[in-house]
């Protein structure tokens, strides 16, 4: 009889099944502001990706290149510098390109066409950053802006329901409110950690300019050999 009774038990209870959701189910319940979302994570990613490639490329600079440019100021050789130069695509080479190509002129005016160019070899690298920077800051803001959505979109169901309020009528705005603000909290931390490691990454290279320039200054300063090229 006990053991009747206890089956008819656990038939009457009913089973819960579990749910599960993908990123991309969770995504959709987020409503439209997921698309802005999505396409400010795709430019940040791009962004970052392009940055970091062009700031790799313009911090290689060979240890033996100011050795080798110090040894033809010396014995005179101008255009095997110039020639020098031209094989190495950074901003090092290309400041002290335009520093060779002025040595028949002042120190000042040399030192003054470095500084040109190192002003727009710094400003290629930065470009961009901005928006980077937009976008670690907005993206968090536009996913508050989901949260608020998502709040009036519930507050409003709730009136609209008047005494029977039910928890279902509840989930799209919560939903909205919740999905939206992650998202835009994961878009504004990947900015801006790319933005500060980018920032890092220049401040590297321009300090790396700076050096170079006060190496090229001081031996184009010291006397050179009177022999000239061939």
């Amino acid at each position: 009889m006990f053991t009747l009774l206890q089956a008819d038990i656990v038939e009457a209870v009913p089973v819960q099944q579990e749910m599960s959701y993908s990123l991309i189910d969770m995504a959709t319940k987020g409503g439209w502001l997921m698309l802005v979302l999505l396409a400010l994570s795709i430019a940040a990613i791009y962004l970052i990706g392009k940055k970091w490639w062009m700031i790799d490329k313009a911090g290689k600079v060979d240890k033996d290149f100011m050795m080798d440019i110090r040894d033809y100021i010396h014995e005179g050789k101008v255009k095997s510098a110039q020639t020098l130069c031209t094989k190495y695509d950074n901003p090092v080479a290309r400041m002290v390109e335009a520093g060779i190509t002025h040595l028949d002129r002042p120190m000042a005016d040399i030192q003054s066409a470095i500084e040109n160019v190192g002003n727009v070899e710094v400003a290629r690298l930065e470009k961009g950053l901005p928006y980077l920077a937009t976008i670690a800051g907005g993206a968090p803001m536009i996913g508050f802006l989901g949260t608020v959505i998502g709040m009036v979109q519930a507050f409003f169901n709730m009136a609209q329901a008047g005494n029977n309020v039910d928890i279902s009528l509840l989930s799209g705005g919560i939903y909205t409110a919740m999905i939206t603000t992650v998202g835009g909290l994961i878009v504004g931390i990947i900015a801006y950690f790319g933005y500060n490691f980018l920032s890092a990454r220049i401040s590297n290279i321009v300090f790396q300019m700076e050096r170079s320039t006060i190496e090229f200054m001081d031996m184009v300063s010291a006397p050179a050999k009177t022999e000239k090229e061939i």
